[in-house]
């Protein structure tokens, strides 16, 4: 997979290239990293990339001439590329969108700023528009820096484990169960036992059932049109039984509490 990213602050990008799973992952060679600064491909002495707006208004607005010039450029290179908008009129990012994007043989980001870009790039020069979020950052390099990340993890041979970004959060529309790691007993709090039992069967259960409620309590929106497995279908028919008999208890109770005499 190559990354390229197309900014006017390529500085920013130096820290992350330089740590954590980028780093391994350029390391090893699974992944290719790079910037490419948009003043570069901008005429005159101050090398400007905005200009004021059409039709007035506050804000400055990015040149067309030196995006076009930066994009071509890349794509020159990597024609196969797919060229990736971070503006906040973009489709929502999500786990889905990070599996399609790291099916690509490249990806080159444009990374906004000020008021946005020029019209006339996005309807010529873009493949795809992409959010991180319904809210509003000074530029999209931060936002370029979130998808890297996500699509980086789906790489095969990035993680250490070969399961491991299938068991992230949202893999399957589930958030990820709780995890524990030593020592045993914290400020009086103990690791739950069928994490200490040995038996794998238990503890995968365990955590299916974990991620479950997770899901229900914090996320229950994930869980409205995600289809339902064999096991799954169990734990939550179990659920049901105990709640149901939670109910038949306190009706129970206030039964009693209504007779004559209590």
């Amino acid at each position: 997979m190559n990354f390229v990213v197309l900014t006017i602050f390529p500085e920013m990008f130096i820290p992350f290239w330089e740590h954590g799973i980028i780093k391994r992952a350029v390391d090893r060679s699974k992944i290719s990293a790079s910037t490419v600064n948009i003043r570069d491909f901008a005429e005159g002495r101050h090398h400007t990339t905005d200009d004021r707006p059409y039709g007035g208004g506050c804000g400055m607005v990015m040149k067309p001439e030196p995006l076009a010039a930066s994009i071509r450029a890349v794509k020159k290179k990597q024609p196969c590329s797919r060229t990736v908008l971070l503006t906040p009129q973009g489709r929502v990012f999500n786990q889905k969108i990070a599996r399609t994007l790291a099916l690509s043989e490249g990806l080159i980001f444009v990374c906004g700023r000020y008021e946005g870009v020029d019209e006339r790039i996005c309807d010529s020069f873009i493949d795809d528009e992409i959010s991180i979020g319904d809210y509003v950052l000074t530029g999209g390099e931060v936002a370029a820096m979130v998808i890297i990340d996500a699509v980086t993890r789906l790489i095969p041979g990035v993680l250490g484990g070969a399961d491991s970004a299938e068991k992230d959060s949202f893999s399957e529309d589930l958030l990820e169960h709780a995890h524990y790691t030593r020592p045993r007993t914290f400020e009086g709090t103990e690791v739950p036992e069928v994490l200490l039992s040995g038996n794998h069967k238990e503890i995968e259960k365990w955590r299916l059932e974990m991620s479950l409620i997770r899901t229900f309590l914090k996320r229950p929106d994930l869980l409205k049109n995600r289809p339902v497995n064999t096991q799954e279908m169990e734990i939550l028919e179990k659920w049901c039984l105990d709640i149901r008999k939670i109910i038949q208890a306190r009706q129970s109770l206030s039964g009693a509490d209504s007779l004559p005499g209590n």
